[in-house]
This record gives structure tokens, sequence and C-alpha cells, in this order.
């Protein structure tokens, strides 16, 4: 059964670009685009970078399991005493880095009209 636009409900569409377009889960993304990270380093990276605040431990935790979970990042840990966790884009989350710098880029090639739609429509 097809929804509004052509898309199947069971299809992951709607849900990656929840994730994708939420407060911190692109910003991982391009953050892991230079490399393997450790969450702690993440964390920081993040609240230096971040115009929204600081993120939390739960929170980055949490949006790096749904970037694992969807296949976008690699968690990979170590055996040592206590072990060390990396963070890596895989693959397919660095094809969706592309993608992501691809709309960047168009956002900032439209900025001027973005700009005169919000001036038309401001109160």
């Amino acid at each position: 059964n097809m929804a509004e636009g052509g898309v199947s409900r069971d299809e992951p569409v709607r849900e990656v670009m929840a994730l994708i377009g939420d407060r911190w889960s692109t910003l991982i993304l391009l953050i892991l685009e230079a490399g393997a990270t450790r969450h702690a380093a993440l964390r920081r990276l993040i609240n230096r970078l971040s115009s929204e605040g600081a993120i939390s431990q739960r929170v980055l935790t949490a949006k790096l399991r749904a970037l694992e979970r969807d296949g976008f990042v690699i968690r990979s840990a170590t055996h040592d005493i206590p072990p060390r966790v990396d963070y890596a884009l895989s693959p397919l989350g660095a094809e969706l880095v592309e993608r992501i710098h691809g709309f960047i880029d168009w956002i900032r090639g439209n900025r001027d009209q973005i700009e005169t739609a919000r001036e038309l429509t401001k109160e």
C-alpha cells in the first residue's frame, strides 16, 4: 500500500529523513567524515561546533545507536581494559555524507531565494 508521495509505509524514508534532519545526527556524520572517533572526543567536537548548545552523553549514545542501526555508522571496540570504542562512517554513511554535502551546497546556492521568501512572509 502506498502512502502520500508514492512512499510505502514500510520503507525507511521518513525515519531516515527524520534522523538526518534532527538536531544532532548530521553534525555527527560530518564529524565522522574526518575519521574514526571515540565517544568522548566526538562529544567534545559536537559541543565545540554546535550552534544548538551541548549534547548530553545519553543523547549522543542514542543518536550513535540509531545511526549504527540504519547502517551509517560502525562501532568497533577493542579487547583492552577498559575497551576502546571508536565510531566511524560505514560505506553507506560515507555515501550519505556526500549527499548531505550536495544538499548543503544546494541550500547555499539558493540562500538568496530562501532569505527573500522569509522576508516576504515575516509578520
